[in-house]
C-alpha cells in the first residue's frame, strides 16, 4: 500500500492551517496587514519549517514584515506545540512568497501584448 503524502507534508499542511489562525489572533501589530500563509515546507526530520507568506495592505515594508514574523516565530511555535500532537514542533522561518507578484506581473505583460496585437491593423 503506497502512501500518497509524506509525514512532513501532512505536518506542513497542519501547521499552515494552524498558523493562519494564530497569526490573525496572536500577532497584534496593525502595520502587518493581512497575512496569508501560502505554503509550509517541513524538512524530513521535522526540525525546520519554511513558512511562505504574502501580505496585503501592510504599512510596513516586506523586510519589516519578515523581521516581525521571525521575531514572533518562537512564540508562534510554542502556541503550535499546544495544539499539534507531535513530539517536536519545527522551528519556523518566515519567507516572503514572491510567486504571487511574479504571476501578476506576467499576467499584466500578457494582457499588454494581447491588447497591442488587437490594436494593430491587419
Amino acid at each position: 500500500m503506497a502512501r500518497d503524502f509524506k509525514r512532513s507534508d501532512r505536518v506542513g499542511a497542519q501547521i499552515q492551517r494552524d498558523l493562519a489562525e494564530l497569526i490573525r489572533s496572536e500577532v497584534g501589530d496593525p502595520g502587518l496587514g493581512m497575512v496569508t500563509i501560502q505554503e509550509v515546507r517541513v524538512v524530513r526530520d521535522l526540525s525546520v519549517a519554511k513558512v511562505f507568506y504574502t501580505v496585503m495592505s501592510a504599512s510596513l515594508s516586506l523586510a519589516e514584515c519578515t523581521k516581525l514574523l521571525n521575531q514572533q516565530a518562537s512564540h508562534l511555535r510554542w502556541l503550535l506545540g499546544q495544539g499539534l500532537k507531535i513530539r517536536t514542533v519545527p522551528k519556523l522561518k518566515f519567507v516572503f512568497d514572491e510567486s504571487v507578484g511574479r504571476g501578476q506581473h506576467l499576467t499584466q505583460l500578457i494582457e499588454e501584448a494581447v491588447s497591442r496585437t488587437a490594436d494593430e491593423p491587419e
